[in-house]
């Protein structure tokens, strides 16, 4: 899906940008400083009015560009509609979702026994992201690897595994907290419909799990939290992994952030383009 909307974006900016350089003829070129400077007075106004005449002609160019933009996502928007993975997350998913309008990230929220479960994501990973650059990365790659599947691989399975577009990785921070115990931090990565973990921390004082202060976020750094996740023995790794599992960090939640996190982009696109077209006009 977002590959599709940002090809579609790359390219109405290309169009106008060919549009543009058509228009910007030598006819529109500014007359010379030194031109200018044996004008008399009265031309002076006259050309000030030229030039708030051009201002205007230009802000109403940048507002129909504007106008052009939020049909065109609105558009797409109607057409992709709400990914099944999302619905199906939403309402049958244990977790609350906190998606204020106008921030980048997005918190999940559940209790599992006396624990208080927080996660959250954010939409920077997407804004963040070069996808042409990471898609042929990932076609380099895994290149080889297709190859040799090829060979064994079922011609209906292909045809499936066609329609499916990889998806991009996106941070997904897990906070468990038990009252009076701390609390653990886990960093993870979700794409493809896999949750890999990457750090797990513990902290006595829940607070610094959450760092929002600048004190909190100081003396976390002192603090020893564990080692790196790839250090700790491999059955101790699995165990963790399925700790998370029970709490609902699991591929429901591994299909559902990267295509939540798309739709909040195109949300939040929406809204800045409005913003900003009600500014300029």
């Amino acid at each position: 899906m977002f590959t599709i909307r940002s090809t579609s974006r790359s390219a109405s900016r290309a169009i106008s940008r060919l549009t543009a350089s058509a228009i910007c003829t030598p006819a529109l070129r500014q007359p010379s400083i030194f031109h200018s400077a044996f004008k008399s007075s009265p031309k002076f106004s006259s050309a000030f009015s030229t030039s708030t005449s051009r201002k205007s002609a230009d802000d109403a160019d940048l507002v129909a560009k504007l106008e052009s933009e939020i049909e065109m996502e609105n558009e797409m928007k109607e057409s992709e509609g709400v990914p099944a993975s999302v619905k199906d997350f939403l309402e049958n998913g244990p977790f609350e979702i906190i998606d204020t309008p106008g921030e980048e990230d997005v918190v999940l929220t559940r209790k599992y026994e006396d624990e208080t479960i927080r996660i959250t994501f954010s939409i920077a990973d997407l804004n963040n992201l070069d996808p042409e650059a990471d898609y042929q990365d990932r076609a380099m790659g895994d290149e080889d690897d297709l190859d040799a599947a090829n060979e064994d691989k079922d011609p209906q399975s292909e045809d499936q595994q066609g329609d499916q577009e990889p998806s991009y990785p996106a941070r997904v921070n897990v906070v468990v907290e038990k009252p009076g115990r701390g609390a653990l931090a886990i960093e993870t990565v979700a794409q493809d419909g896999m949750i890999v973990i990457e750090n797990v921390y513990y902290y006595k004082d829940a607070a610094h799990a959450h760092a929002k202060t600048v004190e909190k976020v100081h003396e976390r750094q002192d603090l020893y939290v564990g080692p790196p996740f790839n250090n700790l023995d491999e059955d101790l790794q699995v165990l963790l992994e399925r700790y998370l599992e029970v709490r609902g960090v699991n591929t429901a939640l591994a299909v559902f952030v990267p295509d939540y996190i798309d739709l909040k982009e195109q949300k939040e696109y929406l809204r800045w383009l409005g913003d900003v077209k009600e500014f300029v006009v």
